[in-house]
């Protein structure tokens, strides 16, 4: 299936489209050294003009005012900005789980499962690591179906080489890929 484009990259039209331009404008601009000294800069002013108001109550309400506001606002467009970032990196995760020959497509859009479902997959890429350890080729097992026919198969060859003599020492290097 191929995805074509129907406007180039970075045009987007309507109120969305001036949205996520200004969200990422303002973003990119907060996350400077520009929008950093600007925010010192504004804090040093407010206590250097302490004196000038007598420390008032207002004075103070007005700093607390502003970070409030400005905190309130950056939460949602660093959120938003956060959430295309993220969305992009799994969709580039998942065009290399789903390209990569060998890889468990169950892995493609894991993010959606359940928590559940996360922690039972965790427990099967624990036990993956578990009988890994013993390779001495890091890349010899790599996806839980294979890490375990290739346990059994390697206890099992290692139970007949110490009856009948055969490979002695370590793990037996393999092929890295398999058949989808």
């Amino acid at each position: 299936m191929s995805i074509t484009r129907t406007k180039t990259r970075g045009q987007q039209t309507g109120l969305e489209g001036v949205a996520d331009r200004a969200a990422a404008a303002v973003t990119h601009w907060a996350g400077s050294s520009w929008g950093f000294g600007m925010a010192l800069g504004t804090v040093i002013v407010w206590a250097v003009t302490g004196p000038l108001f007598r420390w008032s109550d207002t004075w103070q309400l007005v700093i607390n005012t502003g970070t409030t506001i400005v905190t309130f606002l950056m939460i949602f467009l660093v959120q938003r900005s956060q959430n295309r970032d993220g969305l992009a990196i799994q969709l580039k995760l998942n065009e290399l789980v789903a390209a990569m020959q060998g890889a468990s497509n169950r892995l493609i859009d894991v993010e959606s499962l359940s928590e559940k479902d996360l922690k039972t997959l965790h427990t099967h890429y624990q036990r993956l690591v578990e009988m890994a350890q013993d390779d001495e080729d890091v890349a010899a097992s790599h996806s839980v179906d294979e890490a375990e026919q290739r346990h059994l198969a390697k206890h099992g060859t290692a139970r007949r080489s110490q009856k009948g003599g055969g490979e002695s020492g370590g793990a037996k290097k393999r092929a890295t890929s398999s058949s989808a």
